[in-house]
């Protein structure tokens, strides 16, 4: 059986974006009735080095848009990232999800041999086909970035379970007789 670079990375990030986008809405009521600024939750961290929630779901963002542009071989456009609240992450979410969605299936057609070159800080290159792209940097980057951003809303009494973060594959659960 052969699975498609679409489906090892398109088919993951847009459900996730989703439930990203769902939790972020929950943190959000959460906090207005917790009578808490939501806006607060913006800066929240789970520790002192890593980034807040803001730029966690700016880098989940980043990292589904610039995998679906090198997959789909188009030039990678970089987002100013200057959300500075829920409601504007919401958008950024939105955004990310069309531009991937605007992008046709047959794009990623041979992405899996295609080189690509990945500048990194200090001076350095990754350079991976597809596969490796998107199997062992991208998909994992952004689930990684996913996944605290939903740590930090747990971590901040948002009433979320594991079911909240795969509410997707929910669609796949049947009830045996």
């Amino acid at each position: 059986m052969r699975v498609s670079i679409y489906s090892t990375a398109i088919e993951t990030f847009l459900p996730i974006l989703r439930n990203l986008s769902e939790i972020l809405a929950r943190g959000q009521q959460h906090f207005i009735a917790s009578g808490r600024n939501p806006e607060e939750l913006m800066q929240c961290r789970l520790a002192p080095d890593m980034f807040p929630l803001a730029k966690q779901v700016q880098q989940a963002c980043d990292k589904a848009r610039n995998a679906a542009a090198r997959l789909a071989d188009i030039a990678p456009t970089d987002a100013a990232n200057a959300e500075r609240t829920v409601d504007e992450l919401q958008a950024l979410i939105g955004q990310t999800i069309r531009y991937i969605e605007a992008i046709p299936a047959s794009a990623y057609e041979g992405a899996e041999s295609r080189i690509s070159e990945l500048p990194l800080p200090g001076r350095r290159m990754l350079t991976v086909n597809g596969l490796q792209l998107a199997r062992d940097w991208m998909v994992p980057n952004f689930y990684f970035h996913v996944v605290i951003a939903y740590g930090i809303l747990r971590h901040n009494g948002v009433d979320l379970g594991k079911r909240d973060f795969l509410a997707h594959a929910v669609a796949y659960i049947r009830q045996l007789d």
